[in-house]
């Protein structure tokens, strides 16, 4: 066991107190209280005269649209306060799952993750979803244990639930103070304190109680021990029932936290406004700072200026502005930053956060987190440099896979241009999106993380944008072939003064197994079709393939050209074109077409308490199962392996998160084409003829 030498930066109590500015993510399940506790957190440091309330509508974070109607945070939000005269940055990240890639850029440059959850069962599968983010990046997390005044378990048990969601051990920094079975205050294990709560106001200081004594000591040695893990001059002096210096466990609780050795669990009620002072001394104090944050980034710092783009917002009046963290140098208004890619963009305005407002400061310093407007060329996630030279973008995480889809056109032809550009603001500002020109079916098609994410995508075309769109859901991949095949002839002759037309072909139509595409061969000798025209009859036979008898795509058939004829004056390209098309279209449809449906490979994520349940969801959308097993490095979650035609997972996500208290995700990728027949073909069939009159 090695020591860590107290604090190796010199930044703890004894070596001068760790200061700002710092930058500090909230994240969590949905509903555990986060934009509640950032509305605690104003009040508390003056940033506002009162919290507000979800249910009023006049809260800082959540200030969309959106987010008010829905009562839900949609998108990050970034606020500064200041604290004992130091900057933080608090940036609100949305719970729930559909919404959760706005935490991956903000995590990249945070210093700092407070995890919201509360004593809730229901909870913890999202919250492991959190917590396993947060162990990928290695970003260090305190945790805040909110609605203790609704907790009934007592904590020892409370933590044996939570343990095993986290990668690292949970430690107890605090334990609730209980007067008739009500929460009223909390014991602090590190300064050995008792505070009653009040509300929305600081807590008062009181002696520890004769009953809570004994609960205070056993508390207190367990966090000991979990900080000696990683101090052998700790772990000596407990051997030797040697009370540690406070600076020790100070350095210790700071160290550890840093090193991502341990998780703090503080308590807390962000509602009634109580726990919050412990939470912003501990982020003073004991949280990591812009030097550790670089280090685990692998920055090495220095003048040049660097900038973390942790969000994009797209104004009405201020245009766009890149929300970034400084790692290193200063960034004045002016200034020209280059992005990975090697695009510049100068800095036009600096601005420092409060929600949906913004006020300009004069510069940005290391460790600052502004917004940088007019930066045409940075995007979300971007690493931009100063100097001229573009970095590698050192922070990306897996691009989030979309499972709910939806084609969109405006209802008004004029709107063409302005929905591409409003639908590429929108991708810009929320890195789910992802925006597709089907160029086979001539649609602008929308991908998104759920439902619920694309509702709101399209509330803020129509709201913000003005843009009303007509939606349905993306076009199918079907494709048809044939089961027989034929020989016939196709001509084409047609007079009409001067030169005329004249091609004529004999072809022999073939079906080819499964997945082998489209074969175009010829036989033809003594010249009977000039060399010259026989790619002209594959053009023509290619041209009809686009779309075949039963309205799709024919694949998988060989076609041989074997006869035909020619005259000298009236033959050309375009003659044995429409021969071919001509031969085509009358002996396709002899050759019993049959609909084919593309079948994917779907891989389902859920807890193992759901399995049972999605497994029966599946066979019910024509799925087929291959198997599940334990999912790789998530304790309590399986993996189910099936295939599934397509057009069975449009809403896959809404039945599969409807099981899974919110949290289930999947992967499809094509695997193959199957038939379909029956009355299924036929509704397809009736369906694609009505879209074609």
């Amino acid at each position: 066991m090695a020591s860590n030498g107290g604090n190796p930066s010199g930044e703890g109590r004894s070596g001068g107190r760790r200061k700002g500015p710092k930058c500090i993510a909230i994240i969590g399940p949905l509903g555990t209280g986060k934009t509640t506790l950032l509305e605690a957190i104003l009040e508390r440091t003056g940033g506002i005269g009162k919290a507000g309330t979800i249910a009023s509508g006049n809260t800082v974070g959540d200030h969309s649209p959106e987010a008010r109607e829905h009562q839900m945070s949609v998108d990050a939000t970034v606020v500064t306060t200041d604290f004992v005269g130091e900057a933080l940055t608090f940036i609100d990240c949305p719970g729930s799952v559909e919404f959760a890639h706005e935490a991956d850029a903000v995590l990249a440059g945070c210093d700092v993750a407070v995890v919201v959850t509360e004593a809730d069962e229901a909870k913890f599968p999202a919250l492991q979803i959190v917590m396993r983010k947060l162990d990928d990046m290695g970003v260090p997390r305190i945790i805040f244990l909110n609605k203790i005044d609704k907790v009934q378990a007592g904590m020892r048990d409370t933590l044996k639930l939570l343990q095993p969601y986290s990668a690292t051990p949970l430690m107890l920094r605090q334990i609730p103070i209980r007067q008739a079975g009500i929460v009223v205050g909390a014991i602090d294990l590190a300064l050995e304190r008792a505070y009653v709560y009040r509300e929305h106001a600081e807590s008062q200081v009181t002696e520890i109680a004769g009953e809570d004594k004994a609960r205070e000591l056993e508390a207190r040695f367990e966090m000991l021990e979990k900080l000696a893990d990683h101090d052998d001059a700790l772990m000596e002096e407990l051997l030797e029932d040697v009370e540690p210096p406070l600076d020790q466990v100070f350095d210790d609780l700071s160290a550890d936290l840093r090193a991502g050795n341990v998780t703090p669990v503080l308590i807390g009620s962000a509602e009634h406004g109580n726990g919050i002072l412990r939470l912003l001394k501990t982020i003073r104090h004991d949280a990591p700072g812009i030097g550790d944050t670089n280090e685990r980034l692998g920055v090495k710092g220095g003048e040049t200026p660097l900038v973390q783009v942790m969000k994009t917002v797209h104004t009405t009046h201020g245009g766009k502005l890149s929300i970034g963290r400084i790692l290193s140098g200063a960034v004045k208004d002016g200034l020209e930053l280059t992005a990975p890619n090697g695009e510049t963009a100068r800095v036009s305005g600096l601005y420092r956060m409060f929600g949906k407002d913004h006020k300009p400061v004069d510069a940005a310093l290391r460790g600052d987190t502004v917004a940088l407007g007019k930066l045409d060329a940075a995007a979300t996630g971007d690493t931009l440099a100063g100097g001229g030279k573009p970095v590698p973008q050192i922070a990306g995480g897996e691009r989030a896979y979309p499972v709910y889809s939806m084609a969109l056109r405006p209802m008004q032809r004029k709107d063409d241009v302005r929905l591409s550009a409003a639908l590429k603001r929108l991708s810009e500002e929320d890195p789910g999106l992802t925006i597709v020109h089907d160029s086979e079916t001539g649609e602008i098609v929308v991908h998104g993380l759920g439902e619920m994410h694309l509702r709101v995508t399209m509330e803020r075309l129509e709201g913000k944008y003005q843009i009303a769109v007509e939606r349905r859901e993306p076009a199918i991949g079907y494709r048809e072939t044939i089961r027989k095949g034929i020989s016939l002839r196709g001509r084409h002759k047609k007079q009409s003064g001067g030169h005329g037309q004249f091609g004529d072909v004999m072809i022999d139509i073939k079906p080819m197994a499964r997945g082998e595409g489209f074969v175009f061969t010829d036989t033809i000798t003594g010249g009977v079709v000039p060399k010259q025209y026989i790619p002209s009859v594959e053009t023509g036979v290619r041209d009809y393939m686009a779309r075949g008898p039963l309205g799709f795509p024919v694949v998988d058939l060989a076609v041989n050209l074997s006869d035909g004829s020619y005259h000298n004056v009236d033959s050309s390209d375009m003659a044995f074109q429409m021969a071919a098309k001509l031969a085509m279209r009358d002996g396709v449809p002899q050759c019993s077409p049959v609909l084919l449906e593309p079948v994917m490979k779907v891989t389902v994520f859920t807890p193992n308490d759901a399995t049972a349940k999605v497994t029966a969801l599946i066979p019910q959308r024509r799925g087929r199962i291959l198997g599940f097993d334990a999912r790789a490095g998530w304790p309590g979650w399986d993996q189910v392996e099936a295939q599934m035609p397509q057009a069975e997972i449009g809403d896959l996500i809404i039945e599969l998160r409807s099981v899974t208290a919110g949290v289930a995700s999947y992967r499809a990728e094509f695997d193959h084409m199957a038939e379909l027949t029956g009355r299924a073909a036929d509704d397809v069939v009736a369906r694609a003829k009505a879209d074609a009159a």
